[in-house]
C-alpha cells in the first residue's frame, strides 16, 4: 500500500506551519482583484484539498473576504495561509507556502477579466469568473 504524500510549509516568518496530506483536489490560478492585493502580486496560486486533509499549527487571524469566505493570515507577518468558504468542505492553500516548489501547477485560470494584458497562460484553460461548474 503506497502512502499518502505529505507536503509542508510555512508563513514568511514560520510562526504558521501547515501539513497535507494526499494530492490535491484542484489547483488554479486566481487574477481576482483579492488575490492580486492579498499577494501583492498579479496572481494567487491555490491547490485545494479537503478539509480534513490540511492541518494548521500557529495562529492564524481571519477577515471574511466574501459573505461565504473567510482567509486566514498570519498575524505576524501577514501571509496569507488559507481560503475557506462557509458550507464547502476544502480549504485552498496558497502554493507559495510549501517548503518545496514544483508541487502543483495549475490547471486552469479564473478571474482572467482581471489579468495582467503581459500575462501567458501557457495553453491552461482560461475563465472570465469565476471556477467552471
Amino acid at each position: 500500500m503506497n502512502p499518502q504524500p505529505v507536503h509542508e510549509g510555512q508563513c514568511a516568518c514560520g510562526a504558521v506551519r501547515i501539513r497535507v496530506t494526499g494530492q490535491p483536489k484542484e489547483v488554479n490560478l486566481c487574477h481576482c482583484m483579492t488575490c492580486r492585493r492579498i499577494h501583492g502580486a498579479p496572481f494567487g496560486v491555490y491547490a485545494i484539498f479537503a478539509r480534513h486533509a490540511v492541518q494548521v499549527s500557529g495562529d492564524t487571524r481571519a477577515w471574511s473576504s466574501s459573505a461565504t469566505g473567510r482567509r486566514h493570515h498570519c498575524p505576524s507577518c501577514g501571509s496569507p495561509v488559507y481560503l475557506a468558504f462557509d458550507g464547502v468542505d476544502e480549504v485552498e492553500v496558497p502554493t507559495g507556502l510549501f517548503d518545496e516548489t514544483g508541487l502543483f501547477p495549475p490547471r486552469y485560470e479564473i478571474w482572467c477579466k482581471s489579468a495582467e494584458p503581459w500575462h501567458d497562460a501557457h495553453g491552461r484553460p482560461r475563465f472570465e469568473r469565476g471556477a467552471p461548474a
